[in-house]
């Protein structure tokens, strides 16, 4: 069966038409079973990107569809895992997110972001699950998915806000009839990570058929793999600086760190050597050397997670021609991120009184000469140390984010005239997370066990914290986020007669939309107030807007068969916004596009359209909150000795000028620098313009054969980011590019170190959001459908097919402007990887392709994924990672109608255990990217699926 192909269809998914009678409609030079669309009672077609009914399934922009054979070919039962494998999408947050992590799963159309991806259900907008007002794809039930429409390009002018890179719609079965029930198991080749699901759904008309209703349930639970449990993400790796690795890992160890940044006599003493000493044994202590903590094997590797899920949805034919319809839907999801026990660092205020007991006499003697030779405030018993304690005592950091996501719909549809009908609904979905974190360290209950206002702590060696200490300095914060999305949506759809000449009826669309997005981030107290080590604090975010429009569509067929030629066809579409927001106001978003078929075996298509994606609640209202985002800081780059300007600018922004750090990597400890990241009122809305131009190939003299090429090229300006695209970013700008004090992005960083030049959280660079950036992606798509019968029966059912798809991109252009004021300053992200700004490896060619023999009852099936080559992206860097060969997965599936009620499925993913790539510093995670380079090796899943 084919699992992908390219609609003949416009750019974004449909809102109006009987999306709750979905049904495949194939067109009549379309190959059988390739797409799918809504279809109404007098047989006319709601096609995904438009809300015009029509006879056929033409239109001028590409739609890759997914079948839901893909998801029982693939063994998946989380929807991010068929979806990041289309050569369209970039992983977004997945089930190996730890750090960062977030207990959801999004999709990153283009790797533009997901917050410039739309994602529909049965053509309207799904809820959001926090202020950044992304889908949260883990809501979505992928046992009732009928089909997924991936639509390239902006669609705002028929979907509004958002629909900047393209729109993704899932197409949920509305025509149950009786009952379905199944259920799938999975474990990787080692043993771990057990995923299994159970589902059931029931469905059928009433009332003589006129009306329908459908309710479902699902259960599914995934375990946990640790870090520690592969080999290739046991030992956190570091780059040695000639091309190789060495065991790498945090400064701030378990046993203790103490560096002295003081101006203090410190001859004879054990800081004399680099100014840092280490505990191997409690309270003494000796100069560091290079120790490092392995953090890895205490991170999870596959994060677990426990969803419930269930619904419902019915229509009622409550006057002839005339219906009302509902949907409800409740999803709970807990999933729990754990990282290695909190790592403490910064300044502290010692009282050597307080801590005597806790060192030996002669260490502690140390520390006195310290302080009795300092300039300043001499002999009062008190020194400034810094500080590195991984308090493993209290356990490892976890945090568990329990997601309850709630949506209702009621709507009306029907026919007014025999050309005109109408649909409007009204939607409410309300998604609250509470987070609950554990393992967190007071760092005021902390520093009053130093400085003596508290009862006194040893943090001098391993194992020193007491129960009682631990107690004294543990905190358990949580935060609460809670989100709103309401929509009432109108619409008339018709048609106005023909050209003649063969040509089909012109179409039209058009109504009204109003939205309201509310959403806040609730920190509790300590949290709000930065007290919390451990996990990112924050503070309180609250904010909502709401939105206007009216919007029309039109479709003009131009000519028909009788013309001479099979087809020529127009379109276009309008849409004006009305924000609330002062720094938006009313903007207007358009498209027009044409297609041109010679004869039926080819059509030749182009689509322009202009899009906006207004700024959601996080970046406006957000508090400032904390990050630790990887950087480089080139105050801390040997090869930048020599040059005068960046070391000015250094000393500039606060390195001491006879530092001995300077341009050493002693200056920055750790491969992290933090920062704090915030909201902007004054934000505008980001605009877009895309096109795209192809053609699609059904040649009548080879049948069952199609190909689809299509180019695509889709820009945004005034993209919101964090300053300068990020705090690496902003740290290239002012110390390699701009070098300028004055500039804001040097400004940024001139009170943000501390006394001895380091970037740590005394206080941290603020990098807050704004329109500053542009962004660019380009290239081609491609899909290749072949299906043929042949005369090879193995299980004597007397017939059978081949069927063969490829579906691959080639992105010649995925840039990244940080400052749109320097052009020249270009992130090129297509065939690149890494810190500085991209990433996850976009590669410059990507496919998915599936092989699969149907043989009567049974389908065998082969996949092929692969991924180009891909670079680091930063040229100022040498990592020992420069370069990440082609990655080819093979992937393996049965399927058996045992008979018309039970169906089997059984395959291994990653048929030949496929490791993936190490990496040291320039890794996002794990040693390597998780989310595109499989971690678990071979995997194993069994299914089985019930009718009645």
């Amino acid at each position: 069966m084919k699992t992908y192909s390219f609609l003949k269809a416009s750019a974004a998914p449909a809102v109006l038409g009987l999306a709750l009678l979905a049904a495949p409609a194939y067109a009549q030079d379309q190959v059988a079973d390739e797409s799918r669309a809504v279809i109404d009672q007098s047989g006319f077609i709601v096609v995904t990107g438009s809300r015009i009914a029509r006879r056929n399934l033409e239109s001028a922009a590409p739609i890759a569809v997914v079948s839901d054979e893909e998801f029982k070919l693939s063994g998946t039962v989380n929807v991010e895992n068929v979806i990041n494998t289309l050569p369209q999408v970039v992983p977004g947050t997945t089930s190996f997110s730890n750090n960062p992590g977030g207990g959801v799963a999004t999709l990153n159309l283009r790797g533009l972001g997901s917050a410039r991806s739309l994602v529909l259900v049965n053509g309207r907008r799904q809820m959001f699950f926090d202020t950044s007002q992304v889908v949260d794809l883990n809501t979505i039930p992928s046992f009732l998915i009928d089909s997924v429409d991936v639509v390239t390009g902006g669609a705002s002018a028929v979907y509004g806000s958002d629909a900047v890179a393209g729109v993704v719609n899932f197409r949920l079965k509305q025509d149950l009839e009786g009952v379905i029930a199944g259920g799938q198991y999975g474990l990787t080749e080692e043993g771990d990570g057990s995923r299994y699901n159970a589902y059931v759904a029931i469905g059928g008309g009433f009332d003589d058929d006129r009306g329908h209703a459908t309710v479902y349930a699902e259960y599914y639970n995934r375990s946990e793999i640790y870090q520690g449990a592969r080999s290739y993400t046991n030992s956190v790796l570091g780059d040695d600086g000639s091309g190789g690795f060495v065991p790498g890992g945090s400064s701030t160890l378990p046993s203790g760190v103490i560096r002295y940044f003081g101006d203090g006599d410190t001859t004879g003493t054990d800081f004399d050597e680099n100014g840092a000493v280490v505990f191997d044994e409690p309270g003494n202590f000796r100069a560091r050397n290079g120790d490092l903590y392995n953090y890895g094997p205490a991170n999870y590797l596959q994060v677990p997670q426990e969803r419930y899920l269930m619904g419902g949805f019915a229509d009622y034919e409550f006057s002839e021609g005339h219906t009302v319809y509902a949907e409800v839907s409740f999803v709970n999801n807990r999933v729990p991120n754990e990282l290695a026990a909190t790592p403490v660092t910064g300044s502290f205020a010692v009282n050597l009184p307080s801590i005597q007991s806790f060192l030996t006499p002669a260490d502690y003697a140390q520390l006195v000469q310290l302080e009795a030779t300092e300039t300043t405030d001499a002999g009062d018993d008190n020194i400034e140390l810094f500080l590195q304690r991984r308090v493993v005592e209290t356990g490892g950091r976890n945090t568990l984010d329990e997601r309850s996501a709630f949506r209702t719909l009621l709507g009306f549809r029907g026919d007014i005239t025999d050309n005109l009908s109408y649909d409007a609904y009204y939607s409410y979905a309300r998604t609250r997370n509470g987070n609950i974190q554990s393992g967190n360290v007071s760092r005021s209950a902390f520093s009053a066990g130093l400085d003596g206002t508290g009862t006194a702590i040893n943090v001098f060696g391993p194992g020193t914290l007491t129960a009682t200490a631990v107690d004294q300095i543990s905190i358990l914060a949580q935060n609460t986020d809670i989100s709103v999305l309401q929509v009432v949506s109108g619409a008339i759809n018709g048609t106005l007669g023909n050209f003649g000449m063969g040509a089909d009826d012109i179409g039209f669309a058009v109504g009204v939309e109003y939205r309201k997005m509310a959403s806040e981030f609730i920190p509790d107290t300590a949290l709000s107030s930065g007290d919390v080590i451990g996990f990112n604090g924050g503070l309180p975010t609250s904010g909502s807007y709401d939105v206007k429009e009216v919007f029309a569509e039109l479709r003009v067929p131009l000519l028909g068969p009788d013309s001479g030629i099979h087809r020529l066809e127009a379109n276009g579409a309008a849409r004006y916004s009305d924000y609330s927001l002062a720094a938006v106001g009313g903007v207007w978003t358009y498209a027009g596009g044409v297609e041109f078929a010679p004869i039926p075996d080819i059509t030749f298509r182009g689509q322009y359209q202009s899009a906006v994606r207004a700024p959601n609640v996080g970046e406006l209202f957000g508090g400032q909150s904390q990050g630790f985002p990887g950087a480089t800081d080139p105050c801390a780059v040997p090869a930048n000795a020599t040059d005068a300007t960046i070391r000015a600018l250094c000393v500039a922004t606060g390195v001491p000028s006879g530092s001995s750090a300077l341009f050493t990597t002693g200056l920055q400890l750790n491969t992290q620098i933090q920062g704090l990241f915030g909201g902007n009122a004054d934000l505008q809305e980001e605009k877009s313009t895309s096109y795209t131009f192809g053609a699609i190939l059904q040649p009548s003299f080879v049948p069952g054969l199609s190909l689809t090429v299509d180019y695509f090229n889709i820009e945004v300006t005034g993209a919101i980011s964090v300053l300068g695209g990020g705090l690496a970013n902003s740290l290239n700008l002012c110390y390699n590019v701009i070098q300028d004090i004055n500039s804001p992005y040097c400004q940024v960083f001139a009170n943000a170190r501390n006394a001895a030049g380091i970037l740590d959280d005394t206080n941290p660079a603020q990098i807050l959001a704004a329109n500053t950036a542009k962004l660019a992606v380009e290239g081609i798509d491609l899909e290749v459908n072949y299906s043929t019968p042949i005369g090879l029966s193995l299980t004597g059912a007397g017939e059978s097919r081949l069927n063969f798809n490829f579906l691959g991109t080639y992105t010649k252009t995925n840039a990244f402007t940080p400052v749109e004021d320097l052009p020249n300053e270009v992130n090129e992200c297509a065939g690149k990887f890494g810190q500085l700004a991209c990433g996850n490896p976009t590669p410059k060619y990507k496919w998915t392709s599936r092989v699969s023999f149907i043989d009567g009852p049974l389908t065998t099936s082969l996949r092929w994924r692969h991924m180009s080559s891909v670079t680091d992206d930063d040229a100022d860097v040498d990592y020992s990672t420069e370069r990440l060969p082609a990655y080819n997965l093979f992937d393996l599936s049965f399927a058996l109608d045992v008979n018309d009620n039970l169906t089997l499925s059984m395959g291994a993913n990653n048929l030949l255990n496929k490791k993936p790539f190490t990496i040291g510093d320039n890794q996002e995670q794990a040693n390597t990217y998780p989310s595109t380079y499989d971690v678990l090796g071979r995997d194993y899943f069994v299914s089985a699926a019930i009718k009645f």
